[in-house]
């Protein structure tokens, strides 16, 4: 996902060069056009390169206004890539929007979840699921994704600890209490930021309700140690959770580019003492 203009610009393969002169040498398959072009590249970046391709991104449905494969219209499509790929890990990347309206809704979305998880696995292929925070909200004192996980059995989880922590929950404990169900684990901090110079203006305007918005909205995604999660306590929970892959991720840059934020997280997660997971 955060590689997705790189691949437009230049391609799948000598943006992976890039990324594998890093010193990274997995990636997940997000928000790009899984087309002949870009599916070759990828192969040729395996052979090439050594580059892992840990998984890739599937919905249910076909997106709107942006490219991807859904399990409804595209499942062969979809076994046939990822066996080109060497991939046995598919991941749903976020819950529908019309699968938060209600908790009937999510229950319907789970269940059909896990009918294509079943079918999946009868080509040897597992089916995961991205959280986000709005799993974290509760019905009847129970959360959605516990709901979702109790109603799809066949599928695993892919735990995001930042959204884990936005969520209110803490990261550790909830690689824990999914141990064993958790391939893979999106590594990217949590930052409060600085509050902008332009909410001082709407201060100095008079425009309180405009400052405390920007007040509340200091929350940022992070380079990985460089926001407030522990990340020598995460990492090592989400190996004892049996994570396959953690894989480094940041929604938003606040003007650095993503080969800044890569190095980065490569960096301090070397000098944290897990260099020998690259």
């Amino acid at each position: 996902m955060m590689l997705k203009d790189s691949f437009a610009e230049v391609g799948a393969f000598d943006t992976l060069r890039r990324v594998s002169d890093l010193g990274y040498n997995a990636v997940e398959i997000s928000q790009i056009p899984m087309d002949e072009r870009n599916v070759s590249e990828l192969e040729r970046a395996q052979a090439e390169l050594g580059m892992d391709v840990a998984s890739l991104s599937v919905m249910m449905e076909k997106p709107v206004g942006r490219p991807g494969d859904s399990l409804k219209d595209d499942f062969e499509k979809i076994v046939e890539d990822a066996r080109r790929l060497d991939t046995t890990l598919l991941r749903i990347g976020m819950l529908p929007f019309p699968a938060m309206k209600s908790v009937d809704a999510l229950v319907e979305f789970a269940k059909e979840t896990n009918g294509y998880a079943e079918r999946l696995q009868d080509q040897g292929i597992s089916l995961y699921y991205h959280n986000h925070h709005i799993e974290f909200a509760k019905f009847n004192g129970q959360y959605l994704l516990d709901i979702i996980n109790e109603n799809s059995p066949a599928m695993g989880l892919e735990i995001d600890v930042h959204w884990v922590q936005r969520g209110g929950l803490d990261p550790v404990r909830t690689l824990e209490k999914y141990a064993g169900q958790t391939a893979m684990v999106h590594l990217k901090d949590y930052r409060i930021g600085m509050l902008p110079e332009q909410a001082f203006g709407l201060l100095d305007a008079g425009d309180q309700a405009g400052f405390m918005a920007a007040f509340k909205d200091v929350v940022q995604f992070a380079e990985v140690g460089e926001g407030n999660l522990d990340f020598s306590s995460i990492v090592p929970a989400a190996q004892a959770a049996g994570a396959r892959y953690l894989l480094v991720e940041q929604d938003e840059l606040y003007g650095r580019t993503v080969w800044e934020a890569l190095e980065t997280s490569h960096r301090n997660l070397t000098a944290m003492g897990f260099a020998e997971l690259f």
